[in-house]
């Protein structure tokens, strides 16, 4: 009997519970190691606690600081690139409204001109008229 092969592509998923809880466990399990082998006495330990702990928050209240002063910035940035943006769309639609008037005001003008041309042009043309008939006319 032939041997089938099957080459399809396999796709494995492998999920882990590790992670943060992993880390927090064995960090739990760490400290209360270090507790149980302390060479110093419990009011001992208890102060060197009491101070890492306060250590521990400071540096986490300074971190925390950083962060704040770091989004505070950005958030500054973000607003003056928006503001700056505002501000280039605001320039930008205005010259093009002063363009538009412009190339109103030089349309009427062009009309104003033309009309004028052109009545002078007419009025040239009439009185031209009323001279060549008046050269037309016979004399009695």
């Amino acid at each position: 009997m032939p041997h089938v092969r099957d080459d399809k592509p396999v796709i494995i998923v492998e999920r882990s519970s590790g992670g943060l809880g992993g880390f927090l466990l064995g960090l739990l399990l760490g400290a209360g190691a270090a507790l149980l082998f302390a060479p110093q006495s419990g009011e001992e330990t208890r102060r060197v606690i009491k101070h890492r702990g306060r250590q521990l928050r400071d540096d986490a209240q300074a971190k925390a600081e950083e962060w704040r002063e770091q989004v505070e910035e950005g958030y500054g940035r973000a607003r003056d690139r928006l503001e700056e943006g505002f501000d280039a769309a605001r320039r930008g639609l205005r010259e093009t409204r002063e363009g538009a008037h412009d190339a109103l005001d030089a349309g009427k003008a062009a009309v104003h001109s033309a009309r004028d041309e052109l009545e002078r042009r007419l009025a040239e043309s009439r009185s031209r008229g009323k001279t060549s008939r008046a050269d037309e006319e016979p004399a009695e």
